[in-house]
Parts: structure tokens; sequence; C-alpha cells
């Protein structure tokens, strides 16, 4: 009996995606060290902040194992990692459960969040209620459904907001309880490097995507343009950094983030001069790698 659950557990936990979180928990820990260095920080909000965003990228891992699976798109042709519906190992239905039961965990961490940083419930409130409503839908949607909006190409916007302007800007609203215009600019450093990470997956699987009608942006645009823009993003996402940096300058310390530098420039290479999909795989775990410990240079920087 221990170990048919020992297997089970083993299956769920391939199928959360763990090594997803550091990326998703990017916004999470660069929020709250700009919210620390504008003299304003919970750590029972960063706690709660964590938490929720890690439920909530779960619950977008597995409505995507769920979605691509009921699509086709999850198949033996795929580069990527197998998935668990595709596989058999965990079935259509049991898949459905945990969407729901994550979708359930996330909105009640967040409710819990709102109440530890407002205390009480105000327009502000119902506000953030229902934008962590919309990343819930935004989440399950990503992939499931006729409308599912990773499939027209809509993806890097959903994570360019979420892991970067949503996520970073509303980490630091909800320590402060104001808005500072300048921290769009690290937010949205982040959350065009989180989009280069999507954009690397979305090249590895581009015939696949586009043989099932996965129109991803990639598809759309096609290798040469993706080539190109995956150039844009990174090299924007730092600039806008090093435009903060200036803006709120005080310490050399603050140009920590440029040692993720090198990850960067050898990635861009091999984009550049790739034309076998299959070796852009590890290519996704080093640039959100990279872009983890981007984030947490960054924050750490403003702190020392």
């Amino acid at each position: 009996m221990s170990h048919i659950c020992t297997m089970q557990l083993k299956k769920w936990l391939s199928a959360f995606r763990l090594r997803t979180l550091p990326l998703s928990l990017s916004c999470a820990i660069l929020g709250g060290t700009i919210a620390a260095y504008r003299g304003e920080h919970s750590w029972s909000i960063s706690l709660l902040c964590l938490l929720t965003i890690a439920l909530l990228q779960i619950l977008s891992n597995l409505a995507n194992d769920l979605g691509d699976s009921v699509a086709g798109t999850d198949n033996d042709q795929r580069l990527g990692p197998t998935r668990a519906v595709q596989s058999g190992s965990i079935s259509p239905k049991a898949m459905q459960n945990a969407v729901i039961l994550f979708s359930v965990l996330s909105l009640s961490s967040g409710i819990a969040l709102l109440f530890v940083s407002f205390k009480n419930i105000s327009s502000v409130f119902i506000g953030f209620l229902i934008l962590g409503i919309i990343a819930i839908a935004a989440a399950i949607k990503y992939t499931i459904g006729k409308s599912a909006f990773g499939y027209k190409g809509l993806g890097d916007v959903f994570v360019f907001l979420f892991f970067g302007i949503v996520g970073v800007c509303g980490v630091v609203f909800l320590h402060t309880k104001s808005w500072h215009w300048d921290v769009l600019l690290p937010a949205s450093s982040l959350g065009l490097l989180c989009t280069s990470v999507l954009n690397l997956n979305n090249m590895r699987d581009q015939e696949n995507d586009s043989a099932h009608g996965k129109r991803t942006l990639v598809v759309k645009i096609g290798t040469a343009n993706a080539k190109t823009y995956h150039h844009l993003l990174i090299g924007f996402g730092i600039i806008l950094t090093i435009v903060f940096t200036i803006i709120n300058w005080h310490s050399s310390y603050q140009l920590i983030f440029l040692v993720t530098l090198p990850v960067y420039l050898k990635n861009l290479k091999v984009v550049r001069t790739e034309t076998d999909y299959k070796k852009l795989d590890p290519e996704l775990k080093k640039v959100a790698i990279g872009t983890f410990v981007f984030s947490v240079c960054l924050g750490l920087g403003l702190l020392i």
C-alpha cells in the first residue's frame, strides 16, 4: 500500500512541475525586496504572496497538462518532457479534479493574503480579489477550451502581464499600499525575461504546435522573426533594469544583477545559430534559473 501511495505521489509531483516555481516566484521575491527598499515590508504578506503564486503556477501547470492532452498537442512527437495525462499516468478526470482543487486553494490563499494586507474589505480589496479571480481563470483558460488563448498566440501577453507587471507591482502595493511609477521598469524587465523563456519553449515545440493547431506567436511569425523577438525580449529586459538602477542609484552593489549577463549572452548565441530545435530544450532551464537569480540579485542590490 505504501509503495502504491509513493508511486502516486511521484506522479502528482511530476505533474506539478515544481521546477517551474522559481521563475514564477521571482515576481514575489522582487516585489518584496522593492517594498523593503521603500521601507515597507511584512513577512506574513511575503509568505502568503509566495504561497498564492506557487498555487497559481501549479494550477496553470495542471490545466496545461490537461488542455494540451485533450487538444492532442501532447503526443509522441512533442520534444519536451512527457506529460501526465498524455502518458496515462494520471486520468483526465483526476486531472480535472486537481484543477478544481488548486483553483479553490489559490482563491483561498489569495483571500487570506488580502485580509492580512488590507485588514478589511474595501474597494481596493475588491479590486485585487477580481484581479485574483482573473488570474485563476487565465491559468485555466491558457490551454483549456475552444477559446484557449495559449492556442491563439496570446500566451506571451499573459506571461508578461502576470509574471511581470501584475506580479511585481501587485506585490509591492500589497506591502506599501502605495503606487510607485518606477516599479514598472523592473516589473517590465522581469515580464520580458519570463516571456523569453516561453518563447524558447514555443520555438522548441513550433513544428508539433503548428501541426496540431496551436497558433503560438512563434508559429504565427516564423522562426527568423521569433529569434529577433527573443533578442528584443532579453535586450529590453536588461536595459529597463539598468534605467531603474540609474534612477534609484545609491550603491555599486546594485549592479550585481549583471552577474547573470553571461547566461543571457550565451543563450542569445545559441538561439541565433541553432537550427536543431531539440538543442533549445536545455536553454529553458538555464534562462529560467538565470532570471530567478537576476530578480534575487536585483532585489539584494537595492537592500545592500
